[in-house]
């Protein structure tokens, strides 16, 4: 039997430096990017890549790293968004103030998520959290009794099918005018890094190694201590806060929300990100991001190719890339390295040609 070793400290420490020194292109390249492009169109993509990046680092966080295969994520996000421009529509806060409430309450309704799936695995988990996310949608669909006249206008509580719009923004119109836009690539740019930062500092830390665990050994990680219970709790509430908080800052960004983001379309977008890029890994959906909203946007025009094209896309990933593109490129790093390694078979096979024959009796 094979014994597995535990990731040793130098290649612990090299794995660190690769993930810095992608972080410092990446840093680099988010800071040259505006001036880089000229397209209001471009940029204003490239800000709703870095959404989608963002809520799916934290689904590849619930999943891929702890295991729970929850289909309520565009929910938080959507419950993170529509907390916040209610906070502004009602109450008449500034959008800066709203953020952070707003994801608090996301985390909150995640609680409430987390607490309905503690008794369930796998696929119950999947039909538990994709019904609250299509309950969450028909609430707020079918919501039409009147809340609050706005004028003329009767407004209900959640704004049905119409949502809420102008009820403020990031601030940046006001302050750059012309160049609001790159403004707002700013923010979202930075609130990606942070999400990045700290999910990096989640997986890498001792809770992460029990959320990894319960993923790959639940009855293991039980024996050995780790509260199911309580690390799935806690799983679910950090990532709602970041995806809440995308929520917050994505209808501040249009802004305006709907339930448009509840589709299943979107849900499946980011599912298939995570998918492309590689479950699991740290990276994953970033790349996932960049290839999927590149793919569509160049099959823009193909009409219903177009949808099409994404699921083949998504179906080779899946046929020929299980661990994705990020696992293919780790596993072909990894075999690099071994034949470097290893002892050179063409060396090995001329030393025993060129050894001189032992003589016979």
């Amino acid at each position: 039997m094979t014994e597995t070793r535990p990731m040793s400290r130098s290649s612990m420490s090299r794995s660190a430096k690769t993930d810095l020194a992608i972080s410092l292109v990446l840093i680099a390249a988010a800071i040259a990017l505006p001036f880089m492009v000229d397209s209001r169109y471009i940029l204003g993509q490239i800000v709703l890549a870095l959404f989608y990046a963002t809520i799916a680092s934290q689904w590849n966080l619930l999943f891929g790293f702890s295991g729970i295969f929850s289909l309520a994520q565009m929910a938080i996000f959507a419950f993170g968004g529509y907390a916040t421009a209610m906070f502004c529509f009602y109450f008449g806060w500034n959008v800066w103030a709203a953020l952070v409430p707003g994801a608090l309450g996301a985390v909150l309704f995640s609680l409430v998520v987390g607490l309905a799936c503690l008794r369930l695995t796998g696929v119950y988990v999947a039909l538990l959290t994709l019904a609250i996310a299509q309950t969450m949608y028909l609430l707020i669909v079918t919501d039409t009794e009147c809340f609050v006249m706005v004028g003329s206008v009767c407004r209900q509580f959640t704004g049905g099918a119409v949502g809420f719009a102008r009820f403020g923004d990031l601030g940046t119109r006001a302050l750059l005018r012309a160049q609001w836009l790159v403004g707002n690539y700013a923010i979202i740019a930075v609130l990606f890094a942070l999400t990045m930062v700290f999910t990096y500092a989640i997986v890498k830390s001792p809770i992460g190694l029990a959320f990894r665990a319960l993923k790959d050994n639940p009855g293991y990680a039980v024996a050995r201590g780790v509260n199911r219970f309580q690390a799935q709790l806690l799983v679910f509430g950090i990532s709602a806060f970041f995806t809440g908080l995308a929520g917050g800052f994505y209808a501040a960004h249009f802004q305006a929300i709907g339930p448009g983001v509840l589709s299943m379309s979107q849900l499946m977008f980011i599912i298939a990100i995570v998918v492309v890029g590689g479950v699991g890994t740290f990276w994953g959906p970033l790349v996932g991001t960049v290839v999927l909203v590149l793919a569509d946007e160049l099959m823009r025009e193909s009409g219903e190719f177009r949808t099409l094209g994404l699921g083949l896309i998504i179906a080779l990933s899946v046929v020929l890339m299980p661990k994705g593109l990020v696992g293919r490129f780790g596993d072909l790093v990894h075999w690099l390295a071994r034949r470097r390694a290893s002892p050179d078979s063409n060396t090995a096979v001329s030393n025993i040609v060129q050894s001189p024959a032992p003589a016979g009796k």
